[in-house]
Protein backbone atom coordinates (compact mmCIF):
# COMPACT_ATOMS: atom_id res chain seq x y z
CA UNK A 1 0.00 0.00 0.00
CA UNK A 2 1.49 3.72 -1.03
CA UNK A 3 1.13 5.49 1.78
CA UNK A 4 0.91 9.35 0.76
CA UNK A 5 3.58 11.64 2.20
CA UNK A 6 1.79 15.21 3.97
CA UNK A 7 3.00 18.27 2.05
CA UNK A 8 4.56 19.29 6.06
CA UNK A 9 6.73 15.50 5.35
CA UNK A 10 7.58 16.35 1.58
CA UNK A 11 9.24 19.49 2.33
CA UNK A 12 10.85 19.10 5.85
CA UNK A 13 13.96 17.48 4.00
CA UNK A 14 14.48 20.60 2.14
CA UNK A 15 13.51 22.98 4.92
CA UNK A 16 16.10 21.05 7.16
CA UNK A 17 18.93 21.69 4.15
CA UNK A 18 18.24 25.73 3.78
CA UNK A 19 18.04 25.62 7.93
CA UNK A 20 21.48 24.01 8.13
CA UNK A 21 22.72 26.07 5.09
CA UNK A 22 21.88 29.25 7.17
CA UNK A 23 23.11 28.22 9.96
CA UNK A 24 26.86 27.36 8.71
CA UNK A 25 26.64 30.40 6.45
CA UNK A 26 25.56 32.68 9.01
CA UNK A 27 28.78 30.86 11.47
CA UNK A 28 31.21 31.52 8.40
CA UNK A 29 29.96 35.29 8.25
CA UNK A 30 29.74 35.41 12.39
CA UNK A 31 32.99 37.70 12.65
CA UNK A 32 32.89 39.45 9.00
CA UNK A 33 35.10 42.30 10.85
CA UNK A 34 38.36 40.51 11.00
CA UNK A 35 37.70 39.83 6.86
CA UNK A 36 36.73 43.30 6.65
CA UNK A 37 40.10 45.19 8.22
CA UNK A 38 42.22 42.23 6.34
CA UNK A 39 40.48 42.96 2.88
CA UNK A 40 40.50 46.63 2.90
CA UNK A 41 43.60 47.23 4.83
CA UNK A 42 41.75 49.93 7.01
CA UNK A 43 40.84 49.71 11.14
CA UNK A 44 38.04 51.94 11.83
CA UNK A 45 38.52 52.79 15.43
CA UNK A 46 36.22 54.73 18.13
CA UNK A 47 38.24 57.02 20.71
CA UNK A 48 37.38 59.29 23.25
CA UNK A 49 39.27 62.18 22.34
CA UNK A 50 37.84 64.90 25.12
CA UNK A 51 41.17 65.23 27.30
CA UNK A 52 43.24 63.41 29.41
CA UNK A 53 46.06 61.59 28.88
CA UNK A 54 44.02 58.54 27.06
CA UNK A 55 42.73 60.75 24.65
CA UNK A 56 42.91 64.68 23.55
CA UNK A 57 43.82 66.86 20.70
CA UNK A 58 47.47 68.17 20.81
CA UNK A 59 46.94 72.05 21.28
CA UNK A 60 50.33 72.65 18.83
CA UNK A 61 49.45 69.87 16.00
CA UNK A 62 45.63 69.83 16.14
CA UNK A 63 46.13 65.66 15.75
CA UNK A 64 44.48 63.17 18.20
CA UNK A 65 47.06 62.16 21.00
CA UNK A 66 47.07 59.80 24.38
CA UNK A 67 47.41 56.56 25.78
CA UNK A 68 44.18 55.13 23.46
CA UNK A 69 45.73 56.78 20.22
CA UNK A 70 48.59 55.30 20.65
CA UNK A 71 47.26 51.79 21.41
CA UNK A 72 44.92 51.80 18.27
CA UNK A 73 47.74 52.80 16.09
CA UNK A 74 49.54 49.91 16.92
CA UNK A 75 47.03 47.45 16.52
CA UNK A 76 46.93 48.86 13.16
CA UNK A 77 50.50 48.24 12.92
CA UNK A 78 50.34 44.84 13.67
CA UNK A 79 47.49 44.38 11.63
CA UNK A 80 48.88 46.16 8.45
CA UNK A 81 46.06 48.37 8.07
CA UNK A 82 46.39 51.95 7.81
CA UNK A 83 44.35 53.16 11.21
CA UNK A 84 41.17 55.94 10.80
CA UNK A 85 40.48 57.31 14.06
CA UNK A 86 36.48 58.43 15.03
CA UNK A 87 36.04 60.56 17.48
CA UNK A 88 33.07 59.18 20.13
CA UNK A 89 31.14 60.66 23.37
CA UNK A 90 30.62 58.39 25.93
CA UNK A 91 26.53 59.01 24.42
CA UNK A 92 26.76 57.62 21.50
CA UNK A 93 30.02 55.11 21.90
CA UNK A 94 28.14 51.58 22.01
CA UNK A 95 25.93 52.71 19.36
CA UNK A 96 28.99 53.43 17.02
CA UNK A 97 29.90 49.91 17.71
CA UNK A 98 26.76 48.02 17.25
CA UNK A 99 25.91 50.20 14.14
CA UNK A 100 29.03 49.59 12.77
CA UNK A 101 30.46 52.89 12.29
CA UNK A 102 33.63 51.80 13.72
CA UNK A 103 35.62 48.18 14.26
CA UNK A 104 36.27 48.48 17.69
CA UNK A 105 36.22 51.05 20.52
CA UNK A 106 39.13 52.49 22.70
CA UNK A 107 37.22 55.10 24.81
CA UNK A 108 37.81 55.07 28.19
CA UNK A 109 35.18 52.23 28.68
CA UNK A 110 35.71 50.31 31.81
CA UNK A 111 34.80 46.27 31.77
CA UNK A 112 31.26 45.73 33.51
CA UNK A 113 29.00 42.52 33.77
CA UNK A 114 26.00 44.80 32.28
CA UNK A 115 28.18 45.88 29.31
CA UNK A 116 29.37 42.62 28.38
CA UNK A 117 25.90 42.06 28.32
CA UNK A 118 25.78 43.67 24.79
CA UNK A 119 28.99 43.71 23.68
CA UNK A 120 32.25 42.11 22.98
CA UNK A 121 35.94 42.40 24.32
CA UNK A 122 39.65 41.11 23.73
CA UNK A 123 39.71 38.73 26.81
CA UNK A 124 42.79 40.44 28.06
CA UNK A 125 42.74 44.13 29.82
CA UNK A 126 45.13 47.01 28.29
CA UNK A 127 44.80 49.21 31.66
CA UNK A 128 43.12 49.04 34.91
CA UNK A 129 41.35 52.42 36.42
CA UNK A 130 38.62 53.68 38.85
CA UNK A 131 36.95 56.88 39.40
CA UNK A 132 37.81 60.17 41.44
CA UNK A 133 36.14 63.30 42.11
CA UNK A 134 36.88 66.98 41.76
CA UNK A 135 35.61 68.60 45.00
CA UNK A 136 36.46 72.57 46.05
CA UNK A 137 39.38 72.17 48.85
CA UNK A 138 37.28 73.66 51.52
CA UNK A 139 34.43 71.21 50.68
CA UNK A 140 33.29 69.12 53.28
CA UNK A 141 32.83 65.88 51.14
CA UNK A 142 35.80 63.69 52.10
CA UNK A 143 34.06 60.23 51.25
CA UNK A 144 32.19 59.13 48.28
CA UNK A 145 29.04 58.78 51.26
CA UNK A 146 29.17 61.94 51.47
CA UNK A 147 27.42 62.35 48.06
CA UNK A 148 24.46 61.35 49.33
CA UNK A 149 21.80 63.80 48.29
CA UNK A 150 24.05 66.07 46.68
CA UNK A 151 24.23 67.17 43.03
CA UNK A 152 27.01 65.36 40.94
CA UNK A 153 28.12 65.72 37.49
CA UNK A 154 29.16 62.94 35.37
CA UNK A 155 28.97 61.84 31.83
CA UNK A 156 26.03 60.18 30.06
CA UNK A 157 26.76 56.28 29.85
CA UNK A 158 29.73 56.60 32.39
CA UNK A 159 30.11 53.25 34.72
CA UNK A 160 30.49 55.89 37.74
CA UNK A 161 26.31 56.35 37.42
CA UNK A 162 25.40 53.30 39.07
CA UNK A 163 27.91 53.24 42.46
CA UNK A 164 27.01 56.85 42.65
CA UNK A 165 23.28 56.40 42.15
CA UNK A 166 24.23 53.48 44.94
CA UNK A 167 25.46 56.60 47.29
CA UNK A 168 22.83 58.39 47.22
CA UNK A 169 24.09 60.87 44.62
CA UNK A 170 22.02 63.30 42.49
CA UNK A 171 23.01 62.52 39.03
CA UNK A 172 23.59 65.23 36.37
CA UNK A 173 24.91 63.65 33.39
CA UNK A 174 26.14 65.27 30.03
CA UNK A 175 27.41 64.43 26.91
CA UNK A 176 31.05 64.81 27.59
CA UNK A 177 33.49 65.24 30.60
CA UNK A 178 34.59 68.66 29.22
CA UNK A 179 30.77 69.85 30.13
CA UNK A 180 30.59 68.23 33.52
CA UNK A 181 33.86 70.15 34.56
CA UNK A 182 32.31 72.94 33.34
CA UNK A 183 29.04 72.81 35.10
CA UNK A 184 31.21 71.65 38.10
CA UNK A 185 32.98 74.72 37.76
CA UNK A 186 30.21 77.15 37.71
CA UNK A 187 28.79 75.61 40.66
CA UNK A 188 26.28 72.84 39.15
CA UNK A 189 27.43 70.12 40.93
CA UNK A 190 29.51 69.60 44.17
CA UNK A 191 31.62 67.16 42.43
CA UNK A 192 32.62 66.10 39.25
CA UNK A 193 33.25 62.30 38.79
CA UNK A 194 35.36 60.60 35.88
CA UNK A 195 38.38 58.59 35.71
CA UNK A 196 41.22 58.98 37.68
CA UNK A 197 43.20 59.48 35.12
CA UNK A 198 41.45 62.37 34.08
CA UNK A 199 40.94 63.77 37.00
CA UNK A 200 44.66 63.63 38.92
CA UNK A 201 46.54 65.36 36.10
CA UNK A 202 44.07 68.18 35.57
CA UNK A 203 44.18 68.82 39.29
CA UNK A 204 47.95 68.24 39.59
CA UNK A 205 49.19 70.22 35.93
CA UNK A 206 46.58 72.85 35.53
CA UNK A 207 46.70 76.33 37.64
CA UNK A 208 42.75 76.71 37.27
CA UNK A 209 41.58 73.54 39.31
CA UNK A 210 44.39 74.63 41.89
CA UNK A 211 41.21 75.48 43.93
CA UNK A 212 40.45 71.64 43.87
CA UNK A 213 41.53 68.83 45.41
CA UNK A 214 40.90 64.92 44.36
CA UNK A 215 38.84 62.47 46.45
CA UNK A 216 39.91 59.15 47.25
CA UNK A 217 40.21 56.01 47.18
CA UNK A 218 39.39 55.47 43.08
CA UNK A 219 36.09 54.54 42.72
CA UNK A 220 34.88 51.16 41.23
CA UNK A 221 38.17 50.11 39.78
CA UNK A 222 37.49 48.29 36.79
CA UNK A 223 39.83 46.97 33.63
CA UNK A 224 40.02 48.93 30.74
CA UNK A 225 39.85 46.95 27.56
CA UNK A 226 39.64 47.14 23.78
CA UNK A 227 35.53 46.90 22.62
CA UNK A 228 34.40 44.28 19.86
CA UNK A 229 30.77 43.59 18.62
CA UNK A 230 29.03 40.89 20.29
CA UNK A 231 30.37 37.18 18.45
CA UNK A 232 33.29 38.74 17.01
CA UNK A 233 35.67 35.98 18.44
CA UNK A 234 37.79 36.04 15.36
CA UNK A 235 38.63 39.45 16.17
CA UNK A 236 39.04 39.12 20.00
CA UNK A 237 41.02 36.14 19.24
CA UNK A 238 43.34 38.17 16.74
CA UNK A 239 44.20 41.14 18.99
CA UNK A 240 44.20 39.12 22.52
CA UNK A 241 47.83 37.56 21.83
CA UNK A 242 49.05 41.70 20.52
CA UNK A 243 47.53 42.72 24.15
CA UNK A 244 49.48 40.55 26.00
CA UNK A 245 52.70 40.87 23.99
CA UNK A 246 52.42 44.93 24.50
CA UNK A 247 52.30 44.12 28.60
CA UNK A 248 55.10 41.63 28.11
CA UNK A 249 57.16 44.16 26.19
CA UNK A 250 56.51 46.86 28.47
CA UNK A 251 55.24 48.92 25.51
CA UNK A 252 52.08 49.73 27.50
CA UNK A 253 54.04 50.73 30.44
CA UNK A 254 56.64 53.06 28.13
CA UNK A 255 53.02 54.30 26.86
CA UNK A 256 51.73 55.17 29.96
CA UNK A 257 54.71 57.36 30.70
CA UNK A 258 54.84 58.63 27.59
CA UNK A 259 51.70 59.99 27.70
CA UNK A 260 52.04 61.70 31.40
CA UNK A 261 49.49 59.57 32.74
CA UNK A 262 49.55 59.71 36.79
CA UNK A 263 49.61 58.00 39.21
CA UNK A 264 50.73 54.74 37.34
CA UNK A 265 48.85 51.64 37.55
CA UNK A 266 50.25 49.06 39.65
CA UNK A 267 48.22 46.95 37.33
CA UNK A 268 50.28 47.18 34.23
CA UNK A 269 53.47 46.18 36.28
CA UNK A 270 51.10 42.63 37.54
CA UNK A 271 50.22 42.26 33.92
CA UNK A 272 53.45 42.43 32.60
CA UNK A 273 55.05 39.60 35.15
CA UNK A 274 52.46 37.73 34.58
CA UNK A 275 53.23 37.58 30.90
CA UNK A 276 56.86 37.41 31.35
CA UNK A 277 56.06 34.08 33.31
CA UNK A 278 54.13 32.90 31.00
CA UNK A 279 55.60 33.09 27.74
CA UNK A 280 52.78 35.74 26.96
Amino acid sequence: MLIERSPITRFLPAVLGALISLTVATAARADATLDKIEQRHVLVVGVLLSGGPFGGIDPATQKPRGLNVDLAQELGRQLGAEVQLVPVLPANRVQFLQQGKVDLLIANMEWTPERGEILGSVPTPFYRVGGSAAVLKDSPITRWEDLKDQPVCTSQGSSYVKPLTEFGAQIKAFKSSSESLLALRGNNCVAAVHDATLINPLLGDSAEWQGYRALTPELNPAPSVIWTRRGEADTQARLDPIVKELHRSGWLIEAQTRNHITPASPALVELQKQFQANGA
